[in-house]
């Protein structure tokens, strides 16, 4: 969901790569109907490729189909990529720019510097 649009002259800020330096894999209760309704509201591509980022792509589909509410297993590994996988040190990378934005303690960093910003009028 993050992007980096606001960079001066990026017009292509999403979605921002992912390079990991520390995963980490917690466990999180199984809901079904929680991940079928999150995936109404998300870019599914984008959750494709930060899963390929972080090496844990395994198993999904490069495109959904419309059966995903009856496939359990499908479910779950979407389930693991969603809510399970979490970035712990890297950073995210502007598809445009290549610009890097560290993240440290799972908290990515996206402040950027004065002369990096869009000059926006109101």
């Amino acid at each position: 969901m993050l992007t980096s649009n606001i960079i001066k002259g990026v017009t292509k800020g999403f979605p921002l790569g992912i390079t990991p330096t520390k995963v980490e894999v917690k466990e999180v209760d199984f809901n079904p109907t929680f991940i079928v309704k999150t995936l109404t509201k998300i870019d599914y591509s984008a959750l494709y490729q930060a899963a390929n980022d972080v090496g844990h792509a395994e198993g999904l589909p490069e495109k959904l189909e419309d059966d995903v509410k009856e496939n359990e297993d499908l479910l779950k590994k979407l389930h693991n990529a969603l809510l399970q996988v979490e970035v712990i040190e890297g950073e995210l990378v502007c598809p445009e720019s290549g610009r890097k934005f560290p993240i440290s303690n799972g908290i990515p960093n996206m402040l950027l510097l004065e002369n990096e910003v869009e000059n926006v009028t109101q």
